[in-house]
């Protein structure tokens, strides 16, 4: 398999780059809402550990995906007999994930920033963590959560959809078969 990808296949790059975000993004989505509802400081203070971080990693991750297209490869051609609004939808839905992706990312530095939480998680800073909600950029993190689960469960129903339902092997051009 090429590092870049082809006409008909997505390179290594791309597809480490996306199953290692898809991997991450799943873990951020547990840990992100089960965070929200968790009431004890330090059972939350521990979670947002794993998920500030990870979440960082995931727009770096989402960054670098974006500069490998824009520089160094391009994507495969579009699957063959693909109905032109499928194509239309399937587009929007990429580039809203990767908006999704950047406005959880900005939101939750924002909020660790503005909360101060981040001396809190991270540091030596004593004290429970404030109320996320007092801070504008809580909104937009808990927008941007749920967008992301519907874009989520909206992209990988369209995958097996197509792997099961039309089963045109578009999964083969993601690393998955043949």
């Amino acid at each position: 398999m090429s590092i870049k990808s082809t006409s008909d296949r997505y390179g290594t790059v791309a597809i480490t780059l996306h199953w290692l975000s898809a991997a991450l993004i799943i873990g951020l989505m547990g840990a992100g809402f089960l965070a929200a509802n968790t009431v004890e400081s330090e059972a939350k203070t521990a979670i947002l550990r794993i998920h500030v971080p990870v979440g960082i990693a995931v727009l770096l991750l989402t960054i670098a995906r974006l500069c490998w297209w824009r520089f160094a490869d391009r994507k495969p051609d579009e699957a063959a007999g693909m109905p032109r609004l499928q194509s239309v939808v399937a587009k929007a839905v990429h580039v809203l994930l990767y908006a999704a992706i950047i406005g959880l990312g900005g939101s939750g530095i924002a909020m660790m920033v503005l909360s101060g939480a981040g001396e809190i998680v991270f540091g030596n800073a004593p004290g429970p963590l404030p109320n996320f909600w007092d801070f504008a950029p809580r909104y937009g993190h808990a927008v941007f959560a749920r967008l992301m689960l519907a874009l989520f469960v909206a992209h990988a129903g369209a995958a097996l959809y197509h792997q099961f339902i039309r089963k045109d092997r578009l999964l083969a051009r993601m690393g998955l078969g043949r």
